[in-house]
This record gives C-alpha cells, structure tokens and sequence, in this order.
C-alpha cells in the first residue's frame, strides 16, 4: 500500500472481480462526482461513456473548465483516450437519451452500468415558490432534471440489458430521500419521486437479471456540486419572523465561507429579490475531498453481482437516517391500536378462503405483493422471481 495516500481521502475502492472490464454511462460527466468517476474508472481499466450537457460544457466556463482539463489528461494518456466516448446529453430530452446510449453500444459493444448522477437544486418554501409564473416554472424544471430525466435515461437503457439478460442501474440521490428539509421541498419532492419510481422498476426488471442500487450520499454532495436555483424570499419566512432552520439562510451561509474572501458576496445571490442561479465556487482540492467517499462507493458497487438495493455513504448519514426510522417507528407503535381499529374482524363462517383472500387483495394488494417479495430479498432476482411464483393465484387476477 502506498504511504503517500491522503488521509483525508477514501483509499482506493475494492473493485468486484470481472472477467472483463466494466462499461459506464455516465449521464454527467462534467460535475465534481463526474470527472473524478471517470479518472478513476479508466484507471481501473473500465470504459466510459461520459454524458455532457451542451449548454452548461458551452454557456458556464467554470463549470467546463475542470472537464475540459481533464480531456486534455485523457488525450494524453494513450491506455485512456480508446476508453472514453463522450456525448452530447441532456437528459431531459428523451431523443437524445436514445442516440446517446445508441453511440454508446455503437463505440463499446454495450453498457453495464447507468449511473444517473446529475441533478439541480431549488432553494425556497413552498409558498416562495408559489408567488409567479417565473417560480413555479422552478418546480417544473425541478421535476424535469430530478425525475423525468432519469426516467427518460433508463428507459433508453433498458432494451440494451434486457436482451442481454444483464445490467446494473446506480442512481445517485442523497439522504434528503428520506428526510424532509425545510427550504428543500421541491428538491426532496423529486427526490423521493424517483426513489418511488426505482423501487417499483427493481421488481419489475428483476426477471431479467437487471440490478438496481440507489447510493444516498450526504445532502452537501449534491447540493454543492450541482446548479442551485432560488426564488425570492418572502419576509414572512425571514429568521426574525420564523425560526425553523431554512436551508436558505444555511446555504447562504457556507457558500459566503466556502468562498474565502473578507466581503463575500455568493451567499447573497440567494436572498435575491430576483430568480437566481449559480454554482457553488468551490476551490478543486475541495470538491475532491467532498465528492471522494461517495466516488469511493459507486466505483466499487458498480457491476457488482450482489449490490446493496441502497447505500448511504458515510457514518453520519447511516444516523441521519437511523434516526429518522426510530421516529417513524416509535410513532407507529403509538398509534398502533388506532391503525388496527379499522380491522374487520374475521368469523370462521363469514367467508369462504379463497373470497377472504381476494378481498384481502382488494383492500391491500400493494402491500401484500411487495411484502411478499421483500421477505425474499430486493438483491437476488432469482429469489424474487421465486417468490413472485409462490403467491397465490387470487393475488395475481383482477377480482
């Protein structure tokens, strides 16, 4: 092992054992999470198909700056250059998605892995975000980076593992999946949207040997290496008028102390009486060090034959969320004889087995087949599709 090894960094990942290397896509491979993926992928000896969106690679130089650095290392380094292609993506486009992991198979014969890891952030309350036409269009946009462009991705990638009876599907999300922030609304809203979405496809592509994992790293790797938008702050919502800790004025915070200097001014941009953008101005070793767990994890679960159906990543995240299942928990005990008040009570001569059963399935259909999956395992789809076999036929016809 080297001793000149960061220790502020992850060492290097425990890549699974292949016969062959590991072909990516990538759907940004301009952001911090992105670039540092890509080095280390095709370090490894992987391919990379790496996604770009036109309008951020040519209208926000900052932003391109890093990744056109890193294709001119690329472009220098003859055992990488065969192993990158990269296309022209913006996922919210449902035709380029589809000539984009048509290039893909076309330059790399398939692809294994779909890491879906791009994404926006909108900043403000549920009521800021009310206030105009301009605002609520935020929603939309939020919505249409967040969940339909995953969706538009992965339904053009799955053709490709569906007739070759194997794939692995990563979509990177954050902890914000599962809890809910003040400020964040929006953003958590598409973010439990296309969580939704995933666990229902793993059981549907299950069959066909087809994987899924959703990686949640904390909330700040997301937040701070991706596009953050806000509306304009409502006074009703100022910290002397209400105390609940707003990610505005969090944000707004850090981003005056990411950016160094005596007279700050990035972290205003968010108090702005106008609808505002920008990148957060993170130095490179920092985004680096920020990214570096999160980019630690996907490279080693991807194409894995048993991924996680989830990973969080990091210590404080597993409490995060460790807490948040105690609450929820706890409450559910509290009211667990009001839920079971709405039972009906059942009498031996009241239904005959297979008329309970179907009203069963009437009453909770989604609980009863999801639950019965469950028990065998979200990461074997052999056990899956067993289970799937095993449940009673009521179950599986319309009553």
């Amino acid at each position: 092992m080297s001793n000149n090894h960061d220790p502020k960094l992850p060492r290097d990942p425990k890549f699974p054992t292949h016969n062959a290397p590991r072909v990516w896509f990538l759907t940004c491979a301009t952001s911090p999470m992105g670039i540092s993926l890509c080095r280390q992928l095709l370090d490894h000896g992987d391919y990379v198909t790496a996604g770009v969106l036109p309008v951020e690679f040519e209208k926000h130089e900052d932003r391109s700056a890093e990744f056109k650095e890193f294709i001119e290392e690329v472009g220098e380094r003859d055992n990488w250059r065969a192993r990158l292609r990269v296309v022209a993506l913006d996922i919210k486009i449902t035709g380029q998605c589809q000539s984009a992991v048509a290039e893909a198979v076309q330059t790399f014969g398939r692809i294994d892995i779909l890491l879906c890891c791009h994404s926006e952030v909108i900043v403000g309350t549920v009521e800021e975000l009310s206030q105009s036409s301009r605002t609520l269009s935020l929603i939309q946009d939020q919505f249409e980076t967040n969940f339909f462009g995953p969706v538009n991705i992965i339904k053009a990638t799955l053709p490709i593992f569906r007739a070759k009876k194997n794939g692995h599907i990563v979509l990177l999300t954050a902890i914000t999946a599962h809890l809910g922030t003040p400020g964040l609304s929006m953003y958590c809203a598409s973010q439990w949207a296309i969580e939704g979405y995933c666990d229902s496809l793993a059981y549907e592509i299950a069959p066909f040997n087809i994987k899924l994992s959703i990686v949640q790293p904390n909330m700040e790797v997301n937040v701070l290496t991706h596009k953050i938008s806000s509306a304009p702050p409502m006074s009703a919502y100022a910290e002397e008028n209400n105390p609940a800790p707003l990610s505005r004025n969090i944000l707004s915070g850090l981003l005056d102390r990411i950016e160094g200097t005596e007279e700050p001014t990035t972290g205003d941009q968010l108090h702005s009486n106008e609808v505002t953008a920008l990148y957060p101005p993170l130095s490179k070793p920092m985004k680096e060090r920020l990214v570096a767990e999160t980019v630690h994890a996907v490279a080693a679960i991807g194409g894995h034959d048993n991924p996680p159906a989830r990973h969080i990543v990091g210590f404080e995240g597993v409490q995060t969320v460790k807490e948040k299942l105690k609450t929820v928990s706890e409450e559910l005990e509290d009211f667990v004889e009001c839920s079971s008040a709405v039972d009906i009570e059942k009498h031996e001569d009241m239904w005959h087995p297979d008329q309970q059963a179907a009203l069963c399935i009437c009453i909770g259909v989604h609980h009863a087949y999801a639950n019965k999956l469950r028990t065998a395992s979200t990461r074997e789809p052999r056990n899956i599709v067993r289970a799937m076999h095993e449940l009673p036929r009521s179950t599986l016809v319309a009553v």
